[in-house]
């Protein structure tokens, strides 16, 4: 492969914010699903006024449930893809230091495949299962 003109430098720099906001956004992601159970269980429940006396989580908790199911599977994939960028770029920097381009190459490719997120629960998978590696 030719035509590689990198700055080892720049890429660190480059990568180290990029590591910053992503693990801000992993954060995020942490804090909204606390949050969102949090205000789930402070929506109440809804209770039978005929016996026997169950309670289930009433509208706006289950649309909160419903929400965060919905869209965690999204949330992870994108963390997955870009620690797997992050990754990938770090390591094609260190094979074009060390010279070897074909790795560097390889190192690229790898990081731009499609990740797969399997998700806890029925079924095992969320929404992008589809190629790449993990």
């Amino acid at each position: 492969m030719t035509g590689w003109d990198i700055d080892p430098a720049g890429v660190h720099s480059v990568l180290s914010k990029t590591g910053t906001a992503a693990k801000n956004l992993s954060d995020a992601h942490s804090a909204m699903q606390d949050n969102l159970r949090e205000a789930a269980d402070a929506a109440g429940t809804l209770t039978s006024q005929y016996g026997p006396y169950t309670s289930t989580a009433g509208k706006v908790g289950s649309a909160l449930a419903q929400f965060l199911q919905h869209w965690s599977p999204d949330l992870l994939y994108i963390a997955k893809r870009a620690s797997n960028s992050l990754h990938g770029a770090d390591q094609a920097t260190v094979e074009y230091v060390k010279g070897d381009l074909e790795q560097a190459a390889n190192a690229q490719h790898t990081a731009a495949q499609e990740p797969k997120i399997d998700m806890p629960g029925k079924g095992g998978t969320g929404h992008r299962t589809h190629g790449g590696s993990s």
